[in-house]
């Protein structure tokens, strides 16, 4: 096939996903009018961030899991919407996307918690904790990483990951702190729990700006634990768990030092989040990130893309086990924007692959079923595409359609029944 119909095929592909993920049983839309207004406050939200996931992925993820005909706890939702993702510039990155997300503003990329003008703007995490909400942050990232960063945080550049941990001790005060990180709450020469310059990545190490802050964060009331048996054995009450030296995996290409094996599971650190911020009679606001589902597609290794994505449903499914038993919660499941630009294709032997990192992975096994299909990709980049967000519980309804991304902020502070101060 020539590159050209190549391109028009992945095209259609990615159409046609998009087409299906709206048209299928996995959502159905609802009345405009039903989606207008928020029928009463939500208490509790719980929003889950698989950073560099759009319809494609989410469509691979669900063929290797659970087949053509089956539902992923994330597309097992009654509504579903279309995020527009651009930053100031058509491709955004996560920092300039979660900060439209969490603060409802458009700005550059590399921006954390800040408008165009370098001027900090409030997160829906810090309006959720002035109401007296409890707040919390999980990743399988560094907690100072962009998405976490920016309900949180106020600085101008991603970079400074230890100014962001300080402020998140101690500006926005957030109750829940759980992901990988470690090096940016040491100063140099001082490691963690984690040994510096790891075999895995020897250039993991301790590169913290801000003094000890793990001795900090114990001084502030956190509990503070680094293994499986130290989260689950934690009582209620602030919580700082730092599990890596960076993430929580090593991002590579396929077969060469990529691995995905956490100290806790991204399901363990959502449910325990959960268990200790609903101990709060008033609610609570918790983002959730996956951020394996953006780092292996930067390395467009299609195989822990995948895999990474159905470590994110299997949390998904603890949110959603807890919301049916709290109506008043509230659980989204979207992206910051799309990474790699990845599609769906056929086994096909005469189809050209590509050349280096962005050769076709497979072929993968479709669930419950003989057929197979292979993962192509674009690019090693992020793009511009829409992405999905699925949505169950309290004022769902406001998720549906079309909107931009600066649009999720205000449909919280509506589901909350919060006022954007001037």
């Amino acid at each position: 096939m020539s590159s050209q119909k190549k391109n028009r095929f992945k095209t259609a592909l990615t159409v046609t996903a998009a087409g299906a993920l709206l048209a299928t049983g996995v959502v159905s839309t609802q009345p405009a009018k039903q989606a207008e207004a928020a029928t009463s406050q939500t208490k509790n939200v719980v929003l889950f961030v698989g950073d560099g996931m759009g319809t494609a992925a989410r469509n691979a993820i669900r063929l290797a899991t659970v087949g053509e005909k089956g539902k992923l706890a994330m597309d097992d939702m009654p509504y579903v919407g279309l995020i527009h993702t651009s930053s100031t510039v058509p491709v955004t990155d996560s920092a300039a996307s979660a900060t439209a997300y969490a603060s409802g503003v458009k700005t550059y990329n590399g921006a954390i918690g800040m408008d165009p003008d370098k001027k900090s703007v409030a997160t829906i995490a810090e309006y959720a904790k002035n109401a007296g909400k409890s707040t919390g942050v999980v990743t399988t990232s560094q907690i100072t990483d962009a998405t976490g960063a920016a309900f949180g945080a106020h600085v101008e550049d991603r970079s400074k990951q230890s100014d962001i941990a300080l402020q998140l001790l101690t500006k926005s005060k957030v109750d829940v702190l759980l992901g990988g990180g470690e090096d940016f709450w040491y100063p140099a020469g001082e490691a963690g729990k984690f040994p510096d310059a790891p075999a895995e990545d020897p250039s993991e190490k301790s590169k913290g700006t801000q003094g000890n802050l793990v001795e900090k964060a114990k001084s502030l009331g956190y509990n503070y634990v680094s293994t499986k048996d130290g989260l689950k054995q934690a009582k209620s009450g602030k919580l700082l768990g730092l599990f890596a030296n960076e993430e929580m995996f090593q991002q590579n290409e396929e077969g060469k030092g990529d691995i995905y094996s956490p100290v806790v599971s991204l399901a363990e650190m959502t449910q325990k989040a959960i268990d200790t911020l609903s101990t709060n009679k008033k609610g609570f606001f918790l983002m959730v990130e996956e951020e394996g589902t953006d780092e292996f597609a930067h390395k467009n290794n299609a195989k822990m893309t995948i895999k990474s994505g159905q470590e994110l449903d299997k949390a998904v499914q603890v949110a959603k086990t807890f919301a049916k038993k709290n109506p008043d919660t509230l659980v989204l499941v979207l992206a910051d924007h799309e990474t790699g630009g990845l599609s769906i294709e056929p086994v096909d032997a005469e189809d050209e692959s590509g050349d280096g990192i962005s050769k076709e992975d497979g072929p993968f096994a479709i669930a419950n079923s003989k057929a197979n299909f292979v993962v192509d990709w674009t690019t090693s980049g992020h793009t511009a595409v829409d992405i999905p967000v699925t949505a169950m519980g309290k004022n769902a309804q406001l998720f549906t359609g079309v909107f931009e991304n600066t649009a999720v902020f205000d449909k919280l502070m509506q589901a909350y029944g919060f006022k954007v101060k001037k």
